[in-house]
């Protein structure tokens, strides 16, 4: 495990893969973004062949991160944020939407894909009064995730952790919940959890498509249950409307009705 990027000393840099493709280049490609590779464009295309939605999907769940931040800042006063598996650099990125509300707000992103890492100055413009930073960490490794964070947030004060479309790849949900378990055990009371994932049992096209992708040599991506994605929040208060089909939570009044799609998410309070 790498050092943070801000930090004197880090290990070299990992050597990018373009024979293989990755699930963040793949989402940035659906995204709209350029920072992938044709292996990646390839991959994204034999997705969406099967399975056009996900293109809404990866949209939707930018959607609902964005609506969880703005209540976490605006009405919650959080005014720290580790998002754990960030992703590419895209549109609306965790420190544009909370400092755009409050600048002062500090902000720590954490990833371990190597092309993440080669576009993290991206992610390190923080406004003035508050701070962005990135950390190279795996999922896998809290611990790690939380001393390296503590370099730049006070986790002795409310946090929200942000879980975004990556609990899905780690293989053991058991594994999944100590993990979220032991991140949110480190936070104090009036931390919160914000989780969304691809959820089964909603759309068998989905699954089909995910399946296959699982199949094509890029790291897998395992979809949860409704029932399991919930469970993530066990011990913490949840917030209305609970745990949902990502357009259903709290959409705005101007957009069109939502409809229910296969990905879950929800935000809780740590009491």
């Amino acid at each position: 495990m790498t050092d943070d990027v801000t930090t004197p000393g880090s290990a070299e840099p990992q050597k990018i893969d373009t024979s293989v493709p990755h699930s963040a280049r793949i989402w940035n490609y659906w995204l709209g973004g350029k920072d992938n590779y044709p292996v990646d464009e390839q991959a994204g295309d034999a997705y969406t062949a099967v399975f056009p939605g996900i293109v809404t999907i990866a949209r939707s769940s930018r959607a609902f991160l964005r609506r969880n931040i703005t209540y976490l800042v605006s009405e919650a006063g959080i005014r720290q944020f580790l998002d754990v598996g960030t992703g590419l650099p895209t549109a609306e990125n965790t420190h544009e939407v909370a400092q755009r509300l409050a600048p002062e707000t500090r902000i720590v992103y954490v990833d371990n894909d190597p092309l993440v890492l080669a576009h993290a100055r991206a992610l390190l413009y923080s406004t003035p009064e508050g701070a962005t930073s990135y950390v190279d960490a795996n999922v896998l490794d809290p611990e790690r995730i939380l001393a390296s964070a503590a370099e730049t947030l006070d986790l002795s004060r409310p946090t929200a952790l942000i879980l975004s479309n990556i609990l899905g790849h780690v293989a053991d949900y058991g594994q999944a919940r100590s993990i979220v378990k032991s991140l949110m055990e480190a936070l104090p009371s009036g931390s919160y959890l914000s989780v969304n994932d691809g959820s089964r049992g909603i759309d068998p096209v989905f699954e089909e498509a995910q399946d296959g992708y699982n199949e094509s040599g890029a790291v897998p991506y395992n979809l949860r249950s409704v029932d399991e994605i919930t469970a993530y929040f066990d011990g913490l208060e949840l917030l209305e409307p609970g745990v949902v089909s990502v357009p259903l939570w709290r959409p705005e009044s101007t957009s069109p009705a939502p409809d229910v799609i296969a990905e879950h998410g929800g935000l809780a309070r740590k009491p």
